[in-house]
């Protein structure tokens, strides 16, 4: 039975934000200063379900819950509206792009007709969204404006693309994908004999850019690819870190073909 609830949050938040006997550490943040904890706290709770550590996950989303609570709070101080109006807007916009489940826009609402599949559910969601994005100001209603800066670069790419298919901007299928990268990787190659940094710089992320477009072609996340790759990566060098402090000698001892010849070992262990 747990003993405190939603309300105690933000009673405790309060506390901690009240200028007379409050925490000095929690009254000097601002929206800016906390997003990097947000970030760590987001990355943390996708650390452990992808190790499946299902009792750490539990304060894992307690530690990123309080950040809204903080976000909420600071809007609260700042600019006149708090977790309230933050959980209204929410469910109603929820209720808007879920016409499906809830046919008659209320939250008591029971949906009769068939069920969608769930392509078409998700071409209504996007429609919706589309719609809602008509709505703003002319200078806020461009196609990628809403896609924010802030998220990681592997991430925004694949979103900036998506938004572009939907207009038509997109390849039918995988295989000119495949020709764009091996034209990035040409270009990669002139930027590299020519010595030119900045160029390369350019280029490398031409190709990573054109890569994250044949995962999406490919129906597979990039972000959960590359983690997958990481943490892959880590075992088998691990594995050949094993092996060098068993042989009781030091790293630059062994030759890269060495070296090497673990990494296949290990690969052939299933790591």
């Amino acid at each position: 039975m747990a003993d405190y609830n939603l309300n105690d949050l933000i009673a405790l938040m309060a506390r901690l934000r009240d200028p007379e006997d409050g925490c000095p550490w929690d009254l000097k943040q601002d929206f800016a200063s906390i997003v990097p904890h947000t970030l760590e706290e987001a990355y943390e709770v996708a650390d452990a379900i992808e190790r499946q550590d299902w009792d750490h996950l539990q304060g894992e989303l307690g530690d990123l819950l309080f950040q809204v609570i903080f976000y909420a709070r600071l809007a609260e101080e700042q600019h006149g509206y708090g977790l309230a109006e933050v959980i209204d807007t929410l469910v109603a916009k929820l209720i808007r792009r879920h016409p499906h489940v809830f046919p008659d826009g209320t939250l008591t609402s029971r949906c009769t007709t068939e069920a969608l599949d769930e392509q078409r559910i998700k071409d209504t969601w996007e429609a919706i969204k589309a719609d809602e994005r008509s709505e703003k100001p002319l200078q806020e209603s461009r196609v990628l404006d809403d896609i924010p800066m802030a998220l990681p670069a592997l991430n925004r790419a694949e979103k900036l693309q998506k938004r572009a298919a939907r207009v038509g901007f997109d390849w039918g299928d995988v295989l000119p994908v495949l020709d764009k990268i091996e034209e990035e990787i040409a270009e990669l190659r002139e930027a590299i004999a020519a010595g030119d940094e900045l160029e390369m710089e350019h280029e490398l992320g031409d190709l990573m850019f054109a890569q994250v477009n044949l995962a999406r072609h490919m129906g597979i996340n990039p972000e959960s690819a590359l983690r997958y790759t990481n943490q892959k990566f880590t075992q088998r060098f691990s594995y050949i870190e094993d092996q060098v402090k068993a042989s009781s000698r030091r790293w630059a001892d062994f030759t890269l073909d060495e070296l090497d010849s673990w990494w296949n070992e290990a690969k052939r262990k299933g790591l």
